[in-house]
């Protein structure tokens, strides 16, 4: 796995994307929404490995709507945890009720 940021933001942090959308775990049903939490050297290999891990939980389809990278640690729970795991390695997905 890279782990170099490769483009150029130039930023010093560590590359922590977040992705918000909505999974699909059977056709035709009205989906989970998800926060999507892991480390990445760009947006397109963070939206693969998010995608990919998805699939690996079970869902079937996914609507990814939004993509940004995590500036500040996160205080608050469930990302909180979500971040601490991002920078080990693992990819958080968070499932929203």
């Amino acid at each position: 796995m890279i782990t170099t940021p490769d483009n150029d933001n130039k930023y010093d942090g560590p590359m922590v994307f977040i992705i918000i959308g909505k999974g699909y775990e059977t056709d035709g049903s009205e989906g989970t929404d998800l926060h999507v939490m892991l480390k990445a050297p760009d947006d397109d290999t963070a939206v693969r490995e998010a995608l990919n891990a998805l699939a690996e939980e079970g869902f079937i389809e996914a609507d990814l709507d939004q993509i940004g990278m995590i500036t500040e640690i996160p205080e608050e729970e469930p990302h909180a945890s979500a971040y601490q795991g991002a920078l080990q390695g693992e990819v958080s997905i968070i499932r929203f009720a």
